[in-house]
């Protein structure tokens, strides 16, 4: 099991950016895929972006492509999220999942996320 630990969110105006950390303890994120999801109160948990577990193939939402971008450092076991020109639409909680290698997919799923960080709020005033 993985623990995950997101930061990095607060409150930011329309049109900038932020980038979201999620660390990771209990055992080598390196043969894990490490994904995205964000979730708006009364609304399902998203799919936001992905990255395979060996860093050669990221995916993202529509919504938020050309936009944001992922990155894996796995010597120091930490999954960023980079946000640039945000917008309103992009407040939500967002959360750090990890699934296991030979799950990977073009658009992943919640259902094959195995770990699960507690979320860091994001809030895009307009």
């Amino acid at each position: 099991q993985v623990e995950l630990v997101e930061s990095g969110g607060g409150l930011v105006q329309a049109g900038g950016s932020l980038r979201l950390s999620c660390a990771a303890s209990g055992r080598p994120i390196s043969r894990l895929n490490m994904a995205w999801f964000r979730q708006v109160p009364g609304k399902e948990r998203e799919f936001v972006g992905a990255v395979r577990w060996d860093g050669g193939v990221t995916t993202f939402a529509d919504s938020v492509k050309g936009r944001f971008t992922i990155s894996r450092d796995d010597a120091e076991n930490t999954v960023y999220l980079q946000m640039n020109t945000l917008n309103p639409e992009d407040t939500a909680v967002y959360y750090c999942a990890t699934s296991v290698a030979n799950s990977w997919r073009a658009l992943p799923l919640i259902r094959d996320m195995v770990d699960w960080g507690q979320g860091t709020q994001v809030t895009v005033s307009s």
